[in-house]
């Protein structure tokens, strides 16, 4: 199987390439800067045709997205974050429907409006994004589901890998130097571990069980306060955790869900395998980038 992958310098896209080559599988990765990949700028809808048509790919994992929740708020990004993750999703969906090739389209819980306690279905349509950055997610969404028949909407939430920043690094930064954090403990999610998603990712391209999905570890739902507990555990710092709530910690720029949970019970019922515990995720994680 051939498999074209965008935004392979990202904490996703490299995880997702490593696992279709240790399967056998070809990868083709693709990203703005060129490096040792395909550079494909997915807002120029020309180009996304043209190299899609000449790498002629099964699928498409597309991973390229503009992931910066709070600069997304700022008036002077809005029309780029909007061009990469609405119009670039399109260009990318658009391109798969010429050649008649699977899609994988990487969304996030943020499509939601964040209330109740209630894991959200994948199935379910009530979208109310707080922000930017969900509403073009979700604006990317519509976009695969209108162009295609032969696709895979996974949507997911509180992201860590080896490539990039993320939660665990900024904990193991601050402990390092503050011997006590605040850290909000009513927003609720579980996290997801980009290398144990890549093999799910992979799983679906080898599959044709279309449709929506929600995939982060198991584990339980826990909030971001549980979590930078269990870090500084598993990574030996002596560190004070004080939960707070998101107002005691102040306002960011893009409001934050307080549901991130989301119910994974319709991987199952396809046959998919789920990923492992977060918590042995970010044992594996923290040996990882050691």
């Amino acid at each position: 199987m051939k498999v074209f992958v965008t935004g392979v310098a990202g904490q996703l896209g490299h995880d997702v390439v490593n696992e279709l080559n240790k399967r056998g599988h070809e990868a083709i990765g693709s990203d703005v800067a060129m490096g040792e990949y395909v550079q494909l700028d997915i807002t120029d809808s020309e180009a996304v045709a043209r190299v899609i048509a000449d790498v002629k790919p099964d699928a498409v994992v597309h991973c390229a997205a503009w992931t910066a929740v709070d600069a997304a708020e700022d008036e002077d990004k809005k029309d780029k974050v909007w061009a990469v993750n609405v119009t670039g999703t399109e260009n990318i969906a658009r391109a798969c429907n010429n050649i008649d090739c699977k899609m994988v389209y990487l969304s996030t819980d943020y499509v939601f409006n964040g209330e109740g306690t209630e894991p959200w279905q994948p199935d379910c349509k009530e979208y109310r994004p707080l922000n930017v950055y969900g509403e073009t997610k979700l604006e990317g969404e519509k976009a695969v589901s209108k162009l295609l028949d032969k696709y895979f909407i996974v949507r997911i939430a509180w992201v860590f890998g080896k490539n990039g920043n993320n939660f665990i690094k900024t904990m193991l930064k601050l402990g390092k130097t503050h011997p006590e954090l605040r850290v909000v403990s009513d927003q609720i999610g579980t996290p997801t571990y980009t290398y144990d998603l890549a093999r799910l990712l992979v799983d679906m391209c080898e599959s044709e069980k279309y449709g929506y999905y929600h995939a982060t570890n198991e584990g339980g739902f826990i909030s971001w306060y549980d979590f930078a507990c269990e870090i500084f555990r598993q990574a030996g710092l002596d560190v004070k955790v004080m939960p707070v709530t998101t107002a005691e910690y102040g306002l960011s720029k893009a409001k934050r869900p307080f549901n991130s949970r989301l119910d994974k019970s319709k991987l199952i019922e396809a046959g998919f395998e789920p990923l492992p515990t977060w918590q042995d995720a970010l044992a594996r994680y923290l040996k990882e980038i050691e």
